[in-house]
């Protein structure tokens, strides 16, 4: 019974093992550079569920070509949009992130983030 669910399920259970990989990544890891990674593993992980249930087997991508312009004919094109807008901000984010870490390593020369904690606490900020 299970079983058969875990196969039918494989692509969303994949994407849900993926999102909880970054998650722990961005939980455990002290590096900074590391979190960023696991941050953009959790977005990847969202995009291919968005993608996965916008799917439709058999429908094509709702561009009208060859005069059909039936509904059932094509997929919802929502999921796809919203997949692409959160790629553009998702990319936005991680170099908004990196720009910071490296102003962070020019000031502490370090990129773990104890270290940096601490250094903050003994100047007193």
């Amino acid at each position: 019974m299970i079983g058969s669910a875990f196969i039918t399920n494989f692509d969303e259970v994949v994407s849900v093992l993926l999102f909880g990989i970054g998650f722990g990544n961005l939980l455990l890891q002290k590096n900074l550079v590391k979190k960023i990674i696991g941050f953009n593993i959790m977005d990847s992980a969202i995009y291919l569920f968005l993608a996965l249930k916008g799917y439709i087997a058999g429908l094509k991508a709702p561009i009208v070509v060859d005069g059909v312009q039936s509904v059932n004919a094509y997929i919802n094109p929502i999921p796809s949009g919203l997949v692409l807008t959160g790629i553009v901000v998702s990319v936005s984010v991680s170099a908004l992130m990196l720009a910071l870490t490296i102003r962070l390593y020019r000031d502490f020369h370090t990129l773990d983030l104890d270290e940096i904690s601490t250094m903050l606490e003994k100047e007193g900020v």
